[in-house]
């Protein structure tokens, strides 16, 4: 499966709440819109999905972690949104271990489950793309997301399949839980 399109989003955050955020958040989404083979039909094997994630991801993985710099991933997140031609399904195939490992080969490692979510939508949706940090899902500090606006795809044979990484937690956390200093790095929780 080919790439058509390529879409890339940066959201830099230097004063939350009046507050100065040292070292600024950066938070960047690359999306890769793609043809659906499945599109409009019922399939089983949903397999050639999962295959062709791995390349896939990994292109838009090393954009992702090029828009990041200077700054290192902290935490990340994946999504799909499928046009109304294709099942929930077809993206959840694509959001599978395999491309989840291509995130953590570019994020230098990683050891927690990768938040996500897929939906259906037409072209114009918006998408919330959960984070957590990489290597602890119980950070609560990591806790975040990024919103994205697909405005003119999916169309309805596509798949727009989605990584995205942040440099560090939310600015001016403050409800606790363990911190990111604390993690052990042993089961991806904490």
């Amino acid at each position: 499966m080919q790439i058509k399109r390529t879409l890339a989003f940066v959201d830099d955050v230097a004063i939350d709440a009046g507050q100065t955020v040292n070292p600024p958040l950066r938070k960047v989404a690359v999306v890769a819109i793609i043809d659906n083979p499945f599109a409009g039909k019922f399939e089983k094997d949903l397999s050639p999905l999962t295959k062709a994630s791995e390349e896939i991801g990994r292109h838009i993985s090393k954009m992702a972690i090029a828009l990041l710099a200077p700054h290192k991933p902290e935490s990340y997140g994946k999504g799909a949104v499928i046009g109304t031609n294709g099942e929930q399904e077809h993206g959840v195939a694509m959001l599978t271990t395999v491309f989840g490992n291509v995130m953590r080969d570019a994020a230098g490692g990683g050891k927690a489950w990768i938040s996500s979510l897929t939906k259906r939508a037409a072209p114009g949706a918006s998408i919330d793309i959960p984070f957590a940090h990489k290597d602890a899902l119980y950070v609560r500090s990591h806790y975040d997301g990024i919103t994205i606006t697909l405005t003119d795809a999916p169309l309805p044979d596509e798949i727009a399949l989605i990584c995205a990484f942040a440099n560090r937690g939310r600015p001016n956390h403050r409800v606790g839980g363990p911190k990111a200093s604390e993690i052990k790095g042993v089961d991806g929780l904490t």
